[in-house]
């Protein structure tokens, strides 16, 4: 009588991880994790890693730390990786955290381009890593109590992505100037946004932020861009007592500075005035 083997044998699957990624791309799906490749080929972790590294120049990692993957079409082999916004909602609902495109990405998919921007700007509730894969970057931005933030999906996208609404990525822009170049240009930024805000939506912005502060900088600066009408509403909704405030909070001396009594700012700009 023959002895029995103590277990069946498993196929050793040739080709499975490659067979993924090609029904992946059939889907318009350019990540995926690990775990996703593991659970659907059936291949272990150490031989799903194996088969990786024998496709070079079609799968490239995000990080050495993170097992996410991205797939490099033939058309995106120059740059070394999909555009970031093919792959980002994928990559935070791996996560499991909220994200959405903002500031100078964001304002760049409503119409604004002032300024030639090198990377995909992202906003988040944690502080992470930015990420350089082949040419594409992405930089990462922190905001508490981000579900606050009135959001959209970027309409004829190659995939789901979340972006922050016209009026959310001007308040944006202004939160955040001092990391983006400075007042004048989140000021450049914003002007070319005038046509898409609405006042109900800006309204709406200024209660779920609740920042003053921020909305007395936005006020003026949207003034000084001509549109009276919008810095109306955000000067409405404004307390009657205002604490003054620099226009940009990282520019030096304060004193003998002009205040603009309306928004109780002070002007430290050379460029903005009303």
């Amino acid at each position: 009588m023959k002895n029995k083997p103590k277990y069946a044998q498993k196929p050793r699957q040739i080709g499975a991880a490659e067979a993924f990624i090609d029904a992946r791309l059939a889907l318009g799906r350019v990540a995926f994790s690990l775990a996703e490749l593991t659970a659907e080929s059936g291949l272990s972790a150490v031989a799903a890693k194996f088969q990786l590294l024998r496709l070079r120049g079609k799968v490239v990692r995000v990080s050495r730390r993170q097992a996410f993957f991205l797939i490099v079409g033939p058309e995106h082999r120059a740059m070394g990786a999909p555009p970031a916004i093919w792959w980002l909602q994928d990559y935070f609902t791996w996560l499991g955290h909220p994200y959405y495109l903002a500031l100078q990405s964001a304002a760049s998919s409503f119409g604004s381009n002032p300024q030639a921007l090198q990377m995909t700007q992202v906003m988040t509730d944690r502080p992470c890593r930015a990420i350089n894969v082949g040419r594409i970057q992405v930089r990462f931005f922190v905001k508490r109590g981000i579900e606050r933030t009135p959001t959209q999906q970027l309409a004829q996208a190659m995939s789901p992505l979340c972006i922050s609404t016209p009026e959310a990525t001007a308040f944006d822009l202004i939160r955040y100037a001092t990391s983006i170049g400075g007042i004048e240009s989140a000021a450049e930024t914003i002007g070319p946004l005038f046509p898409v805000l609405r006042a109900r939506e800006l309204k709406r912005v200024l209660e779920a932020e609740n920042e003053p502060a921020i909305a007395q900088r936005l006020g003026f600066v949207i003034e000084a861009g001509g549109a009276k009408k919008l810095a109306q509403v955000i000067y409405d909704w404004l307390p009657d007592k205002l604490v003054t405030v620099p226009l940009s909070p990282l520019k030096g001396e304060r004193k003998y500075l002009p205040v603009v009594e309306r928004w109780q700012v002070l002007n430290n700009s050379g460029e903005l005035k009303l």
